[in-house]
Parts: structure tokens; C-alpha cells; sequence
């Protein structure tokens, strides 16, 4: 087998990087170029890395260094990164593991850190890279929980919700006090994301002009939905449509006074009843976390048994490390 070469990116690769990204195992819109393109410039200092083998794109690796060049991160400015592939075997797999490695020990490298997609944004199971990275002695920073619906049950999906969700959604159905619909109006969405994060002590990931970049650079990627009342907008979620297997609710997000109204409900209702009939596998409602405990795994008991009524699962959205001696 040929030696795999590490290259760093240049503008000269972009459209190579998007077709390999398009067409690949595991990549996700958060490995795209164009999404990381919705930074403010200088934000991030992204170091992204480009894998060739007998001059073909084999793999790419979005991210970029910290700590003056002393820890490397993947992703930078997104939610998922870590090495992007075919659905490869496993002796590849290690090459490239290997390639990785051996590039950032030349470059003095002393930390890598590396979030990879949940295997369900995978088109086929495959963790040879995860594996191949175990193997090489990478350990686990972090492991956060996060919940996901699995879609097999199609048309029937509502039977699988527990009895609250069931009862709840058939009542807001049947009164059609609220109704859901799509919608382009960021801002008025954004009032309700920031009402709600204030709650909680915390500020959104994005601002309003974040989301308008990320909608107008990839606008078949992102689906705005809001709920009203009457004709009061009273919560509304956020879509990623993350590849061809995965829809990620971003932002699920109500006015609180209005709680009573169960919208949160519709949003899941009509999420999955889209993202089904869309032919989508998954539904990523993201994780689980008490973000004001000391101990950033910390599980928030009760954002996991409200998801769980959707008839969610718990999965793993875990951090590789690698220390080198």
C-alpha cells in the first residue's frame, strides 16, 4: 500500500474537499467548508488537513490549532469533526490514523483533541477510524449524552411516544389551538432564543447574524419552524439537516409563559413526521447536559426523561485525546 500524504488545505482543494465530504461515510454539514465559512473572519485560526494516496483525496480533517500551535481541535467553530472517509477497511483506516499522527508529531504537536459524529450520522456502521485511534492509545476527554429517535417505525412513529406525549400531541391536534409552521422569520426566533437561554443563565451559540449567514450559505441545510398562538409566535426549533441520515434539532426553544400550551410537543411532533417522511433515518435532539454543574458530564435528569418521551435513546457524543510523550 502506497504512503498516505498529509497536506495542508488550500483554497486550490476546495471543490475535491466538498466532493469528498458529499460522498463520504461520515461527513456531516459541520465538515463542510461552506458552514465553517460562516465565521466572522479571524475568529478561528482553522489548520485543516487534506489526506492523498497515489494523488486521489482520501480524507480530510477540518480543525485548527490552539495553545500557539500546541493542541490541535476537531472541530473548530462546529459540532462535529475528526477524520471524514469512505466507508474504508480497517488496514486504511489505521493508515491514515497513522498519516495523522505522524504529521502532527513533525509539527511539535503536543494534544489532539477530535469529536467524530455519532455512528448513526454514518450511511454504514463503520468505526475503523475510532477504532484505529484506540488502538494507537487515544483516551476519552469527555463523554456527553446526547438523545436521537430513531426513525424505523415510519407513519406509525406517534405509538412509540409514551402515553403523556401521546395524549398531549392528540389534544393540541384535535383543540388546533397552535398551529406549526415553516418560517424565514430569524428574528422573531431569535427574541424566543434569547428569552429562553436567559432562563437558564446562558447565551445561544449563534446570534442572529450567524443564523442568517448559515441560512443564506446553505440554505438546503437549515428548516426554521415556529409555533403560534392565535397569531403569536410562542416557540419555534432550529434544523440542521446534517447529511442524508441525520435532521439535528439545534434549537428547541418556547416562551416560557406560554409553557402551559405544550408547543415544545407540536415542534417534536411535526419534526419527526417531516424528518420521516423526508426519508431521513435519525433525529439528533442533541445533548443532555446540566450546563450549570461543576462536572461539565453531568446529566440534567430532567431535559433526558422530557426527550425520552419521544421515544429517544441515549447516545454518546464522546471527545478523543491524544497526548503526546
Amino acid at each position: 500500500m502506497s504512503k498516505i500524504e498529509v497536506i495542508p488545505y488550500n483554497s486550490s482543494m476546495y471543490d475535491a474537499w466538498e466532493k469528498l465530504v458529499a460522498e463520504s461515510n461520515n461527513g456531516t454539514m459541520f465538515h463542510n467548508l461552506v458552514f465553517l465559512d460562516y465565521h466572522t473572519h479571524g475568529k478561528f485560526e482553522f489548520s485543516n488537513l487534506t489526506f492523498w494516496q497515489d494523488g486521489k483525496l482520501l480524507a480530510v480533517l477540518p480543525g485548527g490549532f490552539k495553545e500557539n500551535g500546541r493542541t490541535y481541535w476537531s472541530p473548530v467553530g462546529a459540532s462535529y469533526g475528526s477524520i471524514v472517509a469512505g466507508d474504508i477497511p480497517f488496514d486504511i483506516a489505521l493508515n491514515l490514523v497513522d498519516a495523522m499522527m505522524d504529521y502532527f508529531r513533525s509539527e511539535g504537536t503536543e494534544e489532539i483533541f477530535l469529536i467524530p459524529p455519532p455512528i448513526m450520522y454514518s450511511t454504514n456502521y463503520n468505526q475503523h477510524i475510532e477504532y484505529a485511534m484506540l488502538y494507537r492509545k487515544f483516551d476519552f476527554e469527555l463523554h456527553y449524552i446526547s438523545h436521537a429517535i430513531d426513525l424505523k417505525h415510519g407513519k406509525d412513529f406517534l405509538k412509540y411516544f409514551d402515553k403523556t406525549a401521546r395524549k398531549t400531541i392528540h389534544k393540541i391536534l384535535r383543540e388546533d389551538n397552535l398551529r406549526i409552521e415553516d418560517s424565514e422569520d430569524y428574528e422573531t426566533f431569535n427574541n424566543i432564543l434569547l428569552s429562553n437561554k436567559a432562563r437558564h443563565d446562558v447565551l445561544p451559540t449563534h446570534s442572529l447574524e450567524d443564523m442568517l449567514r448559515i441560512r443564506d450559505l446553505m440554505p438546503d441545510k437549515v428548516k426554521l419552524m415556529l409555533v403560534y398562538y392565535g397569531e403569536l409566535p410562542i416557540a419555534g426549533s432550529w434544523l440542521f439537516l446534517a447529511n442524508g441520515n441525520v435532521v439535528l434539532c439545534f434549537y428547541n426553544m418556547l416562551l416560557y409563559e406560554f409553557e402551559h400550551l405544550k408547543p415544545i410537543y407540536l415542534v417534536m411532533y411535526e419534526t419527526v413526521r417531516w424528518a420521516t417522511e423526508n426519508g431521513y433515518k435519525w433525529i439528533d435532539i442533541g445533548v443532555s447536559q446540566d450546563t450549570k454543574a461543576e462536572d461539565p458530564m453531568t446529566p440534567s435528569l430532567g431535559l433526558i426523561n422530557f426527550k425520552e418521551r419521544f421515544n429517544s435513546r441515549g447516545i454518546l457524543r464522546s471527545t478523543f485525546h491524544y497526548k503526546f510523550k
